[in-house]
């Protein structure tokens, strides 16, 4: 019941805001109210601030005695949500498969799957030395295991 309540006002919170969208949300034991959202265009501090008061303005604490925490995903997190991928084109990212490891720049993000970019230096194939060429792959989203941002200072 709680925890519906909860969602509903979540729910409604993510609707007057639809650049947001929720990556996580739980309720521990002890009422400890935990969400973490995303934005298409990142998360503010006062995005998290909106959200939490869209919850704690219309819980009664008379009623329910609860914690709340609300964060954005962090920078290392990896990607859950299909918005996510589209927020990072252009990024690298390593993202991996049941069977195989990609690390490259994030080219397109469709509906149901990703295109990574890269180059490698392969021999000529003709003649001594090397030539750079340019590699991509395709990848459905139910095939990928793991996605991260690559952080590159």
């Amino acid at each position: 019941m709680f925890k519906n309540t909860v969602k509903n006002l979540l729910d409604t919170a993510l609707t007057e805001r639809p650049d947001l969208f929720l990556i996580d949300f739980s309720i521990q034991g002890d009422n400890h109210i935990n969400i973490v959202v995303d934005g298409d265009n990142g998360v503010l501090v006062e995005d998290c601030m909106f959200i939490s008061r869209a919850i704690e303005h219309n819980l009664d604490r008379e009623e329910h005695d609860f914690s709340l925490e609300v964060m954005s995903a962090g920078a290392t997190a990896p990607l859950i949500n299909k918005r996510q991928y589209s927020k990072n084109l252009k990024r690298e990212l390593t993202v991996r498969t049941v069977s195989e490891k990609f690390e490259g720049v994030l080219a397109k993000a469709t509906d149901t799957n990703i295109t990574l970019e890269w180059k490698v230096r392969e021999p000529k194939p003709v003649g001594k030395g090397k030539v750079t060429v340019k590699k991509q792959a395709d990848i459905a989203y139910e095939d990928i295991v793991e996605a991260k941002v690559m952080i590159k200072f």
